[in-house]
């Protein structure tokens, strides 16, 4: 057999294996998700459960998560690049860079809303004996959200667009879980507060009104 041929075959063979893989990672995510987001803040599944509920074996499980807090960081993390997705199509729609702020803040402050805060919290609680892995997965989430920032905070002057984003998306993520966990939905009025709040960080007058808002009262 020559070696290309050899070759090729191999390569078809890790490609299947990938695909294989990439499949039971995929079934026990959402059999994960699933299950924490039926037990709420009540129980933690253990793994027993997981592998059942994807119709898979514990042999399957730890061929790609040491540990079961491993695969709970990987649900933050998958979570994270979902919502980065989502935020940039919201962001997408906004030409000015003030809007495109806007919509961020909104977006990822729209997490809180009841019908999604539910399983946010599930996994969240779920994460609570996760620790460095914990820390970790929550820096990388924070980072995926905070590169959609860069490119309208430099459109609006920022001289470190980099290092902003990186504080606003900490700041807002920050508020986030607050909201989460107070079970509590951001109003229109704070969602614009907090833009203007991220605005003004990058900019030495606020950039102005992302559109006609009211000014918030800091008394109210």
């Amino acid at each position: 057999m020559s070696g290309d041929v050899a070759a090729e075959i191999a390569r078809r063979a890790l490609a299947k294996r990938h695909a294989d893989y990439l499949d039971e990672v995929r079934r026990l995510l959402d059999a994960a998700l699933e299950l924490m987001s039926r037990g709420g803040g009540a129980a933690r599944p253990r793994v027993a459960d997981i592998v059942a509920a994807a119709g898979l074996s514990n042999d399957a499980f730890y061929r790609h998560f040491p540990t079961k807090d491993a695969l709970v960081v990987a649900l933050l993390e998958d979570g994270a690049q979902r919502l980065s997705g989502y935020v940039a199509h919201r962001m997408a729609q906004a030409a000015a860079p003030q809007e495109q702020v806007h919509r961020w803040v909104e977006a990822v402050l729209g997490q809180a809303a009841a019908e999604i805060a539910a399983t946010a919290r599930a996994v969240l609680w779920n994460a609570g004996s996760a620790g460095e892995q914990l820390i970790s997965g929550h820096s990388r989430a924070s980072a995926t959200l905070a590169a959609l920032l860069s490119e309208p905070f430099a459109d609006l002057g920022s001289t470190d667009p980099d290092l902003d984003a990186t504080l606003a998306a900490h700041a807002v993520v920050g508020l986030l879980s607050d909201y989460l966990w107070r079970r509590a939905e951001p109003s229109a009025t704070e969602v614009d507060r907090v833009t203007q709040y991220c605005l003004r960080a990058v900019t030495s007058t606020g950039a102005g009104p992302v559109h006609d808002w009211p000014t918030p009262n800091p008394a109210s």
